[in-house]
This record gives C-alpha cells, sequence and structure tokens, in this order.
C-alpha cells in the first residue's frame, strides 16, 4: 500500500512538472510574440518630427510609389537613385565611394555604390544576409583583391588619394586602415607580441617604443587591466571577447586613420558585446570607424550614422535616428520594423 501511494505521488509529481514545463514554454514563447509586436510598433515608431528638406520628401515619396507601380522593376531609373539625406553632406569626409560596382566572375555584387564616410564618426552597414556589405567593406582596404574572379568599376578616394591607383603600396594602405574582422583571430604567440606585431613588420625595434604602444593600445582597447600581468601568455588563452579587444588593440597599434570592422559582436555573449559596444563609443573621434552589423539594436546604440543597403546597392542613407525614426524610403521603413529580412 505504502509502494503504490509513493509510486501515485511520483507520478503526480511528475505530471506537474510536465504542465509547469509546457506553461513555460507557453509564456516564453507568448512574451517571444509580445516583444516582437512592441518592437514593430513601439520600439521604433515612425515619427514625423525630425527636420529634412521638403525636397527630399517629396523626391522620396515619389520613389516609393513609382516603385510600387511597376512591381518593384529595378530598370527605372529613380528607383535605383539612393535616398542620401541631406545631414551626411554637411560633414567633413574621410572616405569618398564613388560609383563603386564589384563582381564575383560574371555575378555582380554590388551596383553603383556612391557613400561619402564622415570623419570621426561611426557608420554602420546595416541590409540582410548577402546585400553586400561586408564585399563593400573588404574593398575599401583591397582585401577582395586577394581573389582573382573580382574584378571593380569605380573608385574609393582617402583623404582625397585614390585607393585604386596603380601606384598605391597595398601594404601601406592596409597600415592606414585597420580590419577588425567577425570571428576574432589573435595570432599564435603572446599577448604583448600580438599587440606590436604591426610595428615589428615596420621595423621598430626599440623596447621602450613597443611597450609604450602596447599599453597604449591595451588601454584604449579597454583591456590592459586584464592581461597587464600576462603579456607573455598566448593570445589564445584569453576568452572569446577579450581575444576580440586583443584583435582591436593590434589593428589601432598602427594608429590607422580609418577602423573597419566586420559584424565583431556576433559571436560574443551579451556582455561581452556590451564591453566591445563601450569600447566603440571611446575609440570615436580618435578614429573613423565603419561597421558592419546584422544587430539594428546594435546599429541604432552604436552608430552616429546608417547605411541600409539591398542586393548590392544603398537605399537610405543618412543619421541614425533619422534612419529608424523616420526612414524616407518604404523599404528601409519596412526592414527596419522587421517586415522583411
Amino acid at each position: 500500500m505504502v509502494a503504490f501511494k509513493a509510486k501515485k505521488t511520483f507520478h503526480q509529481s511528475t505530471l506537474l512538472i510536465e504542465k509547469i514545463s509546457l506553461m513555460t514554454k507557453e509564456n516564453i514563447l507568448e512574451r517571444e510574440r509580445n516583444r516582437k509586436a512592441d518592437f514593430v510598433k513601439k520600439d521604433v515608431p515612425i515619427e514625423t518630427n525630425f527636420e529634412f528638406k521638403k525636397e527630399d520628401v517629396a523626391v522620396y515619396k515619389e520613389k516609393d510609389v513609382k516603385q510600387e507601380s511597376n512591381g518593384g522593376n529595378k530598370n527605372t531609373e529613380n528607383i535605383n537613385k539612393p535616398c542620401i539625406h541631406h545631414t551626411v553632406n554637411a560633414e567633413n569626409h574621410i572616405l569618398e565611394i564613388k560609383k563603386f560596382d564589384l563582381w564575383y566572375g560574371d555575378k555582380q555584387a554590388v551596383f553603383d555604390v556612391s557613400l561619402n564616410i564622415p570623419q570621426g564618426q561611426v557608420t554602420s552597414l546595416i541590409g540582410p544576409s548577402g546585400c553586400g556589405k561586408s564585399t563593400l567593406l573588404r574593398s575599401v582596404n583591397r582585401l577582395n583583391d586577394l581573389i582573382p574572379t573580382v574584378r571593380i568599376g569605380g573608385d574609393m578616394l582617402l583623404n582625397g588619394d585614390s585607393i585604386y591607383d596603380s601606384d598605391v603600396d597595398v601594404i601601406e594602405l592596409r597600415k592606414r586602415m585597420g580590419m577588425v574582422f567577425q570571428k576574432s583571430n589573435p595570432f599564435p604567440m603572446s599577448i604583448y607580441e600580438n599587440v606590436v606585431y604591426s610595428l615589428r613588420i615596420d621595423g621598430i625595434r626599440d623596447k621602450s617604443s613597443l611597450d609604450q604602444a602596447c599599453e597604449e593600445s591595451l588601454r584604449s582597447a579597454a583591456l590592459w587591466d586584464e592581461v597587464k600581468d600576462r603579456l607573455k601568455e598566448s593570445g589564445l588563452s584569453l576568452s572569446g571577447g577579450q581575444q576580440q579587444r586583443l584583435c582591436i588593440a593590434r589593428a589601432i597599434a598602427a594608429q590607422p586613420e580609418v577602423l573597419l570592422m566586420d559584424e565583431p559582436c556576433s559571436a560574443l555573449d551579451p556582455i561581452a558585446t556590451n564591453r566591445i559596444e563601450d569600447l566603440i563609443e571611446t575609440l570615436k573621434g580618435s578614429y573613423t570607424i565603419l561597421i558592419v552589423t546584422h544587430s539594428m539594436q546594435q546599429a541604432s546604440r552604436s552608430s552616429d550614422y546608417c547605411a541600409f543597403m539591398y542586393l548590392g546597392e544603398i537605399v537610405e542613407y543618412g543619421k541614425t535616428k533619422d534612419i529608424f525614426k523616420n526612414p524616407l524610403v518604404k523599404k528601409t521603413e519596412d526592414y527596419i520594423t522587421g517586415r522583411f529580412g
């Protein structure tokens, strides 16, 4: 009798646990549905209290109407014209992308992109996967030159000098443009040697100069206090977030003019992501930062200007607050609010 009661009690407990588990799953799903609804309805309101030139609003409202009436036909001249907010032109530009096209063999990936990057600001590139964001970013320091089938059209200017001029030393160019990749890639050497690697390549051998550059770079990357007693340890021994900050320290050790970041937080947890975003805010002003991100929240938090790309083209480009709260192009609004992508 006792064994039967114990078995019955155990069975009831099991049913209760399963019921609670199902309730928890339903609550989680319901909260997720509500969160998505709030994001569309509340978090990204389409407000009208931002100032734009009246002629800009008229042109791009007409553009949306024509796009819908033509069924998205890309051959219409007015549809291909990107919406560039007038606020962009008021800035000093360190990087100018002019009518840039790129092909992988016979397939064109980037179409007639013109983009001016403001100096000392953070500019984010957003858009769905495969829209050409990373391809465009890698073109800025000519990493795509390493792919035999790639060919380009147009030009890019860094401080008025052509990046693609035949006389350009690509190695020197990449010293002027630090690159941080999606996956952290510290070299299999000590933390110290990782940071000063570019300086050694440049011929600097003075230990005091290397020590100073190492400390300054690690401090700028908010990593010095965590590794100052471990500089001889391998860079691979650090956590994922620390490795990414080490890569940023290595990139800024050469004092680049532009810092390129290709989804630097995509493989990191929320705490490490927050540290990288805080670091971006700290570096802004000292460096011009161009960042590719799939995270709408990260783009809205961390960037001053934002460009939306779709199918290899720039759709809209302006101040981040304007792009997120009062986009002029309906396709931008649809992407920002999660209706596609």
